[in-house]
């Protein structure tokens, strides 16, 4: 038993040994964001929280915007397990984050077909919609 304790313990030195760790906060061209880019971020409260159907559902619908040309960056989730704080809201069930090159391809995703259709095919999961709009500095 305390050689294999022993190796495991090596492996794991040897993978910390592996990791980067930086100093310096990812900037957002490090994200594939440029100045004057859109970020989209959308949060969504589901009528059935408890519906794990519902969520799988709703991610789904969500993941066909990877087909729409003006997104650029599609990435769809769900609270994280952080730790708890005043600031941090992870009420919501559903969130996706999308980045634009521009107000004008924002504008045109709100009314390309598949913005539309799944408007109309999902809405009825969702209670709430919260929507964050920023410009890239």
């Amino acid at each position: 038993m305390g050689r294999i304790t022993s190796l495991l313990m090596i492996i794991g030195f040897i993978l910390l040994g592996c990791l980067r760790v930086s100093e310096q906060p990812l900037q957002s061209d490090d994200l594939g964001a440029q100045p004057g880019q859109i970020i989209h971020h959308v949060f969504f409260w589901l009528n059935n929280p408890d519906s794990e159907s519902d969520k799988q559902q709703l991610i789904e619908g969500l993941n066909t915007f990877s087909s729409i040309d003006e997104i650029k960056v599609l990435v769809v989730g769900s609270p994280a397990s952080t730790i708890e704080r005043e600031v941090v809201d992870n009420s919501f069930d559903v969130s996706e984050l999308m980045i634009f090159e521009s107000v004008e391809a924002q504008d045109a995703y709100q009314v390309h077909p598949i913005h539309t259709e799944f408007v109309e095919n999902y809405s009825h999961l969702w209670e709430r919609v919260v929507v964050y709009d920023m410009v890239v500095n």
